[in-house]
Parts: C-alpha cells; sequence; structure tokens
C-alpha cells in the first residue's frame, strides 16, 4: 500500500489506498463504498450547490428541518466529500484536480462528458503512470470496442437489464417482462468494478502500470445469465421466462403458507429432491425423481403436475414457520419472503451484527442501516463517518493534501468552483 498522508482512520485490507471518484448515483458510487467500507480513502467529487443524484432519491429522512436521502444514508458512507465543478477548461479546477490524481491510486468516473469536460485518460496517464482509471458506463468505452453509436447512448440500470438479455428472462410466462429491483445493475456492475480495480491494483502492487479498466453494465448483466448464450447456439433453445417456478425441476418457486406468507422452496438434484419429499411425508416411491422431476418432461408430465399441487397442498396447511421447520429438519432450502421489518426482527441478522448505527452527517444523528459486507477476521470492515454532507470535506482536502491555503480556497469559492 502507499505511504501517504492519510485524512481518514486506518482500517481494514486497503487501508493506504486512495480512491478518487466522479459521477453519481448508483453502480459506480457504490464500487466506491465498497472499497470505502473496507479501508479505502474516498474521495467523492460532487458539483457545488447540487451533488450527487442518489442524494435526491426519494423516500426522505426527516430531522429539525434537515432532509436526507435515506439511499445516501446507506450507500454515501465512508466517503469524503468535495465540492468541485470538475471542468479542465478552468485552469485552477485542471491544477487541484491533477494534483489529487498524483496522490491517488484510482480514478474512477461514471459521467456522460468526459471529454467535454477535458478529461482524458492518457493525460491523467502521464500525471501519474501507476493510475487505474474506471470508466462505468451502459454500453462501454469505443477503445475496448463496439459501435461508436451505442457507446454514445445515455443509460441507466434497466437499459442494461433490456439490452442484455437479462430481463427477457424474469417475469411470467406469456407476461410482461420484469425490472430486477432494486437497480440490479447497478449493483452487480459494482462488484464488476471492484474485481476489475482490485485486479490492476495488484499488477501495480507486483511493479505493473496503471491501465484503464472498462465496465459495461449490459455486459456484465449478460455474464450472470448463465446458458442464455449458449443454449441458442449449442441447443437450438432459446430461454424465456419462466415465473418463479423452474420448468426442469421441482418442487421450486413460491407457495403460500397458512399465515398468508410467500414461501420460497427449493429442490434442485435427487438427493435434494428425496428429502423435500420425505420432509412433505409424500410417496417417494410414487413421486419418484425420474418421474417427477429429472426434466421438462418430467416436470410437466401428469404425475409431476400432481406433484406441485401437493406441495401447493401442503405448504397451505401451515404456517411459513412450519414450512421452514420442517423443510431445514432435511436440509432442504427454504424462506419465508421477508420484508424490511421481517429482518430487522430476525435473530439471526441480529446475531450476525448486520444492523449498525452510525451518525449520518446531513441529520446530525445516529441512523440505523445494513452493516459491512463481506465479514473478515484479519482485517474487517468498519464505519468511520455516516454519509456526508455536500461538500462537508472540501476544505480539509485541499488543505491535508494539497497544502491550499486559505486566500486560495477563498478564491475557489468565490469563482464558484468549489
Amino acid at each position: 500500500m502507499s505511504e501517504r498522508k492519510q485524512i481518514i482512520p486506518q482500517y481494514g485490507p486497503f487501508a493506504g489506498m486512495r480512491v478518487i471518484d466522479s459521477g453519481s448515483l448508483i453502480a459506480m458510487p457504490y464500487a466506491a463504498t465498497l472499497l470505502a467500507d473496507f479501508g479505502a480513502e474516498v474521495i467523492h467529487i460532487e458539483r457545488p450547490g447540487v451533488g450527487d443524484t442518489l442524494r435526491v432519491l426519494a423516500p426522505f429522512a426527516k430531522e429539525d428541518g434537515k432532509t436526507v436521502s435515506t439511499s445516501w444514508a446507506q450507500d454515501g458512507r465512508n466517503k469524503l466529500s468535495l465540492s468541485l465543478e470538475l471542468n479542465l477548461k478552468h485552469p485552477e479546477v485542471k491544477e487541484l484536480f491533477f494534483g489529487l490524481i498524483k496522490e491517488a491510486d484510482v480514478f474512477m468516473e461514471n459521467m456522460v462528458w468526459l471529454e467535454k469536460l477535458g478529461i482524458r485518460d492518457e493525460e491523467l496517464l502521464e500525471v501519474n503512470p501507476k493510475l487505474i482509471i474506471a470508466h462505468i458506463s451502459g454500453y462501454g468505452n469505443p477503445r475496448f470496442g463496439g459501435l461508436p453509436e451505442y457507446c454514445d447512448r445515455a443509460s441507466y440500470d434497466m437499459i442494461g437489464q433490456a439490452f442484455s438479455g437479462w430481463m427477457g428472462l424474469n417475469g411470467e410466462k406469456g407476461g410482461d417482462p420484469v425490472v430486477g429491483k432494486p437497480w440490479l445493475n447497478d449493483f452487480t456492475s459494482a462488484y464488476a468494478a471492484v474485481f476489475a480495480v482490485l485486479a490492476a491494483y495488484i499488477n501495480v502492487l507486483k511493479g505493473g502500470d496503471g491501465q484503464i479498466v472498462d465496465i459495461a453494465q449490459f455486459e456484465v448483466q449478460a455474464s450472470y445469465c448463465c446458458d442464455l448464450y449458449t443454449s441458442y447456439p449449442m441447443a437450438g433453445r432459446e430461454n424465456t421466462r419462466s415465473g418463479n417456478k423452474s420448468a426442469a425441476f421441482q418442487p421450486y418457486g413460491l407457495f403460500k403458507s397458512k399465515d398468508g406468507y410467500d414461501v420460497a422452496l427449493g429442490a434442485f438434484g435427487p438427493g435434494v429432491y428425496k428429502r423435500a419429499i420425505q420432509a412433505m411425508n409424500l410417496d417417494l416411491e410414487y413421486f419418484n425423481y425420474k418421474d417427477c422431476s429429472s426434466g421438462i418432461e418430467a416436470v410437466a408430465s401428469e404425475k409431476g403436475r400432481e406433484l406441485d399441487a401437493k406441495t401447493i397442498e401442503w405448504c397451505a396447511a401451515r404456517t411459513a414457520q412450519e414450512i421452514e421447520d420442517a423443510m431445514a429438519q432435511f436440509k432442504v432450502p427454504c424462506s419465508r419472503v421477508m420484508g424490511a421489518k421481517d429482518c430487522l426482527a430476525n435473530e439471526h441478522y441480529q446475531k450476525r451484527n448486520d444492523f449498525i448505527k452510525y451518525e449520518d452527517q446531513t441529520l446530525g444523528k445516529e441512523v440505523t442501516a445494513f452493516g459491512i459486507v463481506p465479514k473478515m477476521s484479519g482485517t474487517p470492515g468498519q464505519v468511520w463517518r455516516g454519509a456526508p454532507s455536500l461538500g462537508q470535506d472540501t476544505t480539509t482536502i485541499l488543505k491535508e493534501l494539497l497544502g491550499y491555503d486559505d486566500a486560495k480556497i477563498a478564491d475557489l469559492k468565490e469563482k464558484n468552483l468549489i
């Protein structure tokens, strides 16, 4: 790790890593949050007076006339907020930004107008040859291929789900495609970005040079589509929507309990299938795996449909807890569909310390949020501070990292550049 002055406390496996990020909403900022949760010092550049768009995403929490997005309170944590009009056509901004780039390991962005703002990869790598530059976009950076007119398109999470083929797999058979929520493609892209950044960072630590990594959101989601792109050319089968059930094996799907819960129950493979039949106290010889669950034909057969009806009937006669207990006894995967209230009250969540408290910097009060994932025995992550208010750390960053004095900072404020 780099030996340099740090503003934040030292913790986690990424202590010493510095990340500069610019952009808004989910994919790129969440990737930076994941790094920050494990010790990276993340400087989040936000436009003066505007800030990250996530700040205005409803719903909101209010306290003494102050308002904060609950999404920002969750995902903006552990970051330093730098208020900066990031347009390198201003000489003062270029000096400031390049000063930060010299002191950084990673620059991450998901901005639409990068070239118009004067930010060019080659110039950044001249300033810092060890820099890792991560571009996150809907359709990818044209230097890695693709049609320029596609690379230039605007995109959101939902667009990536649609263009990747993912959305076409989700929804009821014969029904409309369903969008995966919340922001599924954004979150999968964030994890892909973290993987790419860390791979490039390890290369630098081994003595290699910095490089550019390109995360196209549609490609990330396409990579989650399992056999979608092999089934068609290899087996002549175009995978389509099948709802919550599987066309190829059972029992698998959502089943309604006596007390009104939807219960997810899944038995894939002959071993788990046998245990599921035993848990429901059904005749295993009659409802054997070959006849009922060994493939598409078996599931659709008369006996296969009879088993589905028996499963529905068995679940409807029991509470969600009774279903879970019976399936747990036979090691069959099963869970009721939980909501926030259920999760917050669940003892397993509580015993794993999944809900933590920290002070939100906008409200100035303690909030409850989801904690650090994954858990580590030797170098765990932590939350050193809640989500910052807009520009909260601007003066500290300019003074401590770049050596700016009060007069220089005042001049930037007068010009509305910070």
